[in-house]
């Protein structure tokens, strides 16, 4: 005996089948697509990549002129291998003023700070016989306690950072000069001048790759941690940040104590490829920080400070300097070059933001 379908089975039946052409439809429409847009070629956006990677192509066309004029000392590896070991200190350098420019301060004191961790170093192992461990932790907590307090005025007080930073980069001087008698300091450990310039990779000094695994550090905290993303919020706009729930004067604090640690790296990475503290060397190296920063924020992430765009900045510059000297151009040319540079590369920098002022 069979059974035959009932007119409350037969409507359901139907229904399914129209909900099952229906969704073939749907997918064949959507495959359809697909194919279209795999078909048609994206344009690409000249203009971007130009901000992002001009300062690159740049450097490639720096080097080819200047090789123009001196192929064999421009082109030769060892030049570059040499530039890059004896610059990494200027990476570290430009990399602790990002952070507190992140968030809208300056910090004038870190080639200051750069100079008393590296006569800390050379007082505690030279003259007290400290081992190198142990005088390179006190120099690092020696950078981040000026750190502490540069943000103490800062913040505290309501001082602009200029005026504080800049005052304590001249107090800091006076504790070099104080504790070395005003003296340059050599004989630092060997161990730390073949952690730093003597042993090599490919020809290049380690002290490159301890700057480019800084640079690593803090390109990824600021572009995939929500410590990064609220830095930069903060330099945005403070009060914005501020009522959106973000702790501004912590990010603030620690910024500028990061800034003074790391300032305090760079003194170590100077130290280990002198072998020697100079007590008032150091601050020669400020102006092209600032130079690099700002030139390195006008490319890879255009508008804003960021690590790998300081890094490109700094060995930019160092190629000029470079090429200069093997042209036989007076030393003075070099303030030249890095002033120069710094006024265009603010410029440059103000454009890409739009002509919007700085905080």
């Amino acid at each position: 005996m069979t059974d035959n379908p009932t007119p409350g089975n037969t409507a359901p039946s139907q229904a399914m089948q129209q909900y099952q052409a229906r969704i073939e439809q749907l997918e064949s429409k959507l495959s359809s697509f697909e194919t279209s847009l795999g078909n048609q070629r994206v344009a690409p956006d000249w203009k971007t990549n130009a901000e992002r990677y001009g300062l690159l192509i740049a450097w490639v066309l720096l080097i080819l002129a200047l090789g123009a004029f001196k192929p064999q000392q421009m082109f030769a590896w060892n030049s570059y291998a040499t530039m890059f070991g004896s610059n990494a200190m200027i990476v570290a350098l430009t990399l602790a003023l990002l952070i507190p420019l992140t968030t809208g301060d300056f910090d004038l004191s870190v080639a200051s700070v750069m100079g008393l961790s590296s006569m800390i170093i050379a007082v505690l192992n030279v003259k007290l016989g400290m081992a190198i461990p142990g005088a390179i932790v006190l120099a690092i907590l020696a950078g981040c306690l000026v750190g502490a307090i540069n943000a103490f005025f800062i913040l505290y007080f309501g001082i602009h950072s200029l005026i504080v930073t800049l005052g304590t980069g001249y107090f800091i001087n006076g504790v070099i000069l104080w504790i070395s008698d005003s003296n340059t300091i050599a004989g630092v450990s060997m161990g730390l001048i073949k952690a730093v310039i003597l042993t090599r990779f490919f020809g290049i000094p380690v002290g490159f790759y301890y700057a480019l695994l800084l640079t690593g550090i803090i390109w990824y905290v600021f572009q995939y941690t929500s410590l990064g993303r609220r830095l930069l919020f903060v330099g945005r706009g403070r009060e914005v940040a501020r009522l959106s729930g973000v702790n501004v004067t912590r990010m603030r604090v620690g910024a500028m104590v990061s800034a003074g640690a790391i300032a305090a790296i760079a003194g170590v990475l100077y130290t280990g490829m002198r072998g020697t503290a100079d007590p008032s060397s150091a601050l020669a190296f400020l102006l092209p920080a600032f130079a690099a920063a700002f030139l390195g924020s006008t490319t890879i992430y255009p508008g804003r400070f960021n690590a790998p765009g300081a890094f490109v900045a700094v060995f930019f510059l160092s190629t000029g300097i470079m090429g200069l000297n093997f042209l036989g151009v007076d030393s003075f040319v070099q303030n030249l070059f890095y002033g120069g540079g710094l006024v265009i590369a603010v410029s440059i920098s103000q454009l890409i933001r739009g002509r919007k002022p700085m905080d």
